[in-house]
Formats: C-alpha cells, structure tokens, sequence
C-alpha cells in the first residue's frame, strides 16, 4: 500500500475519534466568546461534524494529487457515457441491496432502521448545514477509504467477494453498528463492484453521494409531507373499504 494511503487511513481514523476532544474544545472556546454553556452544547456537535469531515476531506485530496493526475491519462477504465450510466444505475442498485438487506435483517429479528442516521436527522433538522457531512463530504470520504484504499488493496490479493466481505466489514465497524453488517456489506458490495466494473472511484462515490441524498430528502425535508400523503392515502382507503 502507498504510503500515502497509510496517511489517509490514518486522517480518517483520526477524524473518527477527535470528537472526544474536539467537541468539548468548541464548546470552551464558545463560552470564552460569550456563549452559554447550553448554547454551545447544541452548537458544539454540528459545527465539529462539518469542520472536522471537511479538514479531513482537504488532507485526503491533498495525499490523492498524485493519483488525481495518473487518472488523467488513459487506461482501461470505463468511458464517461458507460461510467455515468454505471453511475445512475447504482443508485438503484444500492436502494434495491439495501431494502433487500433490512428485509432478511427484519426476518432475523433485527429492529430496522439505524441509530446513526436517526441521529443525523435529528442534528439536520435544526441544522440543515450538517446535509454537506451526510450527503456530500461523508460519502467521498468513505468511498475513498472503503472502496479505493481498503478494497482496492484486498483485490489485489483476494478474488472480488472476500475483498468486497471484508472491506464491507470494516465499514459496518467503523459506523459502529455491527447489528447491520449486513446492511453495510450488501452496500458495500454494490458500490465495490460498480467501482470494480468502471474502475472509476467516480462512479461509486456519485451513486453513494445521491442515495444519502435521497434518504435525508425523504427522511428530512419531505417526512411531513410524506406522512400528509400516506394519512391521505389511509383515509382514502378506508373510506373505499366501507363501501365493499
């Protein structure tokens, strides 16, 4: 593995861990500035999110220039209409992996739903800037740990499906809901084989970028007006089944 991606783990891990210190930092240096402690409390966790996943994103694509500029020149990767087509099919495609995930995870008696994005909402709601973390900067950031990094060292030793096993793995780990791995690993295993068949980190990070879109989309900004339609759709039902 280049040294360079030593660095970049090893950033990303960093990030992972530095709320411990970086939260409590936020909220003394707010109340030095004149904020209350109850202020700075709900202040202290969106402002650390955004600052330290957009720090983190500088130092990676500062370490990947090298590879920035190789991916320049020619090779055999997918061309752009292939790959943008790969790209809006793997939307679909993670959608339909992860639905069929949480249906066997259901039937095995796992509650649905994750604590992580239910937390993530909850921060959006009162501060929507948190949607570049969790919809833009997040997923690149993942897709280039997960997949570019981690995967693509495993594929180079190990055939596609232990490598994408694995990989997917350490991403359920490092989201630290080990309850749905395998939710992460049917993800993860479609975003390693869209990156596998356009060799274009590209592609997955697009398709990964526009789910978490559309999960804060539907979950955030249009939960009201989707739980006015199915109340709507209740009624109207109940109003038909009363005549049969």
């Amino acid at each position: 593995m280049k040294k360079e991606y030593w660095y970049i783990l090893i950033a990303y891990i960093v990030m992972q861990v530095s709320s411990l210190v970086g939260i409590p930092l936020v909220m003394y240096i707010g109340t030095i500035f004149g904020n209350t402690a109850e202020e700075m409390q709900a202040l202290a966790i969106p402002i650390w999110l955004v600052s330290s996943f957009t720090i983190t994103l500088l130092v990676v694509l500062f370490f990947l220039r090298g590879d920035m500029k190789a991916d320049l020149a020619p090779r055999d990767t997918a061309s752009v209409s292939k790959s943008i087509v790969w790209a809006v099919a793997g939307i679909f495609l993670a959608l339909m992996a992860q639905s069929i995930a949480a249906n066997i995870e259901a039937s095995l008696g796992i509650e649905m739903g994750s604590e992580n994005t239910q937390e993530i909402i909850r921060i959006i709601d009162t501060f929507p800037i948190v949607i570049l973390v969790s919809s833009i900067i997040g997923p690149i950031l993942e897709e280039i740990v997960f997949r570019k990094i981690i995967f693509g060292s495993l594929y180079k030793r190990f055939n596609f499906f232990l490598a994408a096993l694995f990989s997917s793995i350490i991403f359920a780990i490092a989201h630290f809901e080990p309850e749905h791995i395998l939710l992460y690993s049917a993800m993860g295993f479609t975003f390693a084989f869209l990156y596998v068949k356009t060799k274009r980190i590209i592609v997955p990070i697009f398709a990964h970028v526009a789910m978490n879109t559309l999960v804060v989309l539907v979950q955030s900004v249009f939960r009201e007006d989707l739980e006015r339609l199915i109340e709507e759709a209740e009624r109207i039902q109940g109003f038909i089944g009363g005549f049969l």
